[in-house]
């Protein structure tokens, strides 16, 4: 959890108020890093697949910020993407970080897995593979063949070189594939995934290749109407009832009250219902950092520093990202009542 200083404490920065030393980070436990900009998929709900200049964290980046990581004791990174595969010193970055005594997970949609097996079975502690269904189902939400088979291959690869590497799948819930929750659960536990979490498409923010908004277009293409929420609402209260042991053991991540708030993210969409913003401590105990360099405070909000000008202390630690966390407040910030990603690490742990 951040370090955090008596609230009665302030920092002084040129050209901008006092602001408490509370918002101060002194420790960081969670950064999300992008290694690759670029994506073999073409999902419906990420435009990341559009994206033509392919950018890149190299090794000798990652070296320039090797002191910010350690004095700032970050202790796991997700490499996330674009496909984090598709750059081709994956492996490197992750031995670089496991030599600071980082875990490393690896956040994939699995394509690419077979490929490198053998290699990331040795480089990565563990692994988040995204599952968006059943065969088909999965398949046409990634648009590109085979996508499901790649997946399940490549798990069996990594675990021939490896049988004890916990591999965990994660749904995003859209329109194909409201009413196949129970479904994708049993295709998890078919193919000897770990656990399996789900979280509501993101719809409404600029994050994932989405510079200037949704169009109403792609809006439609992943959201729910009122009769799909209803389906929707009542596969959950079926998914709870029946994997309810499922639940108990954690393999199935979420606990009932966070699967409904699913529904209620779709409610709000069709304004069925207020927007409540998740308890969430993001900016204060991680940072995203992508393949361009720029660092935010999560995937939503914008960025206040680059890597490739700073290191990560100083961003974190700048003037920007002090105010910006001395004015955040996210029970009534917009981009936090709509977010459908967010992390909150208590005190302590």
């Amino acid at each position: 959890m951040t370090s955090l200083r008596s609230l009665s404490d302030t920092v002084q920065h040129s050209g901008l108020r006092l602001v408490p030393s509370a918002h101060y980070i002194h420790s960081l436990p969670v950064v999300v890093l992008s290694p690759h900009n670029q994506c073999n998929c073409r999902c419906v709900m990420c435009d990341i697949w559009k994206i033509r200049e392919p950018k890149q964290i190299t090794p000798a980046l990652l070296e320039t910020q090797r002191d910010s990581f350690r004095k700032l004791g970050v202790r796991w990174v997700v490499l996330s993407g674009g496909e984090p595969q598709r750059n081709p010193q994956l492996c490197t970055l992750a031995r670089m970080l496991h030599d600071l005594g980082i875990q490393v997970t690896l956040l994939t949609a699995g394509t690419l897995l077979s490929a490198e097996a053998e290699l990331l079975s040795a480089a990565i502690d563990d692994v988040i593979v995204s599952l968006d269904g059943p065969a088909p189902v999965h398949d046409r939400i990634r648009r590109i063949p085979r996508a499901f088979q790649l997946l399940i291959d490549g798990v069996q690869a990594l675990r021939r070189f490896r049988p004890e590497i916990v591999v965990r799948a994660r749904c995003t819930v859209q329109r194909e594939n409201h009413s196949w929750l129970r479904a994708t659960v049993q295709s998890a536990k078919d193919h000897g995934l770990n656990s399996i979490s789900f979280l509501a498409v993101d719809a409404a923010s600029d994050a994932f290749n989405h510079p200037q908004g949704w169009t109403q277009r792609s809006v439609d293409s992943v959201a729910l109407d009122a009769q799909q929420v209803d389906v929707l609402e009542k596969e959950i209260e079926d998914l709870i009832h029946e994997y309810r042991s499922d639940m108990d053991s954690g393999f199935v991540v979420e606990a009932p009250a966070k699967l409904r708030r699913i529904v209620q993210h779709f409610r709000v969409h069709l304004g069925q219902a207020q927007p409540v913003a998740p308890r969430c401590n993001a900016p204060w105990v991680s940072a995203v950092v992508d393949a361009e360099g720029d660092v935010r405070p999560c995937f939503f909000h914008p960025a206040f520093g680059n890597i490739h000008d700073q290191s990560l202390e100083e961003i974190v630690n700048s003037p920007q990202a002090l105010q910006f966390r001395d004015e955040l407040d996210i029970a009534n910030n917009p981009i936090c009542q709509r977010c459908v990603c967010s992390l909150h690490i208590p005190q302590g742990d």
